[in-house]
């Protein structure tokens, strides 16, 4: 019997602590926000920084709009396109990069690459393969 009241005193310590605990108030949000406004697109990464001409093969654009990256992908399912890296910062490209809400030079035909020479292959989302 004596086991059986300290078993119930327990139960109802605990249950008055637990009662006692203030509940913790986790809230998470995320706002994305419009995409880039980038001449050629900008990269499947944060910060979405502009990416240069050249660095998305013409199959990225439809009608010379940029399709996304990122969250604001909006291409095909499983869809997997050509870039060519050596215009990534992460793979040491130092050049002149767009400014956000530049436009992009007549002569640069994003639909048309005749000298794009792609490297390797990304889904929009941030993974190559």
């Amino acid at each position: 019997m004596r086991k059986f009241c300290y078993g119930v005193l327990a139960a109802v310590i605990g249950a008055w602590l637990f009662a006692a605990v203030p509940g913790a108030q986790a809230q998470v949000s995320v706002t994305i926000g419009p995409a880039p406004v980038c001449p050629y697109g900008y990269y499947d990464y944060p910060p979405y920084a502009c990416a240069p001409y050249g660095y998305y093969g013409p199959e990225w654009f439809t009608g010379g709009v940029f399709i996304g990256a990122g969250p604001w992908y909006h291409g095909p399912a499983h869809f997997y396109g050509h870039v060519d890296n050596h215009f990534d910062p992460h793979h040491g490209y130092k050049g002149a990069f767009p400014n956000r809400g530049e436009h992009p030079r007549p002569e640069n035909h994003v639909d048309k690459m005749p000298n794009f020479h792609g490297n390797e292959m990304r889904d929009g989302r941030g993974h190559g393969r």
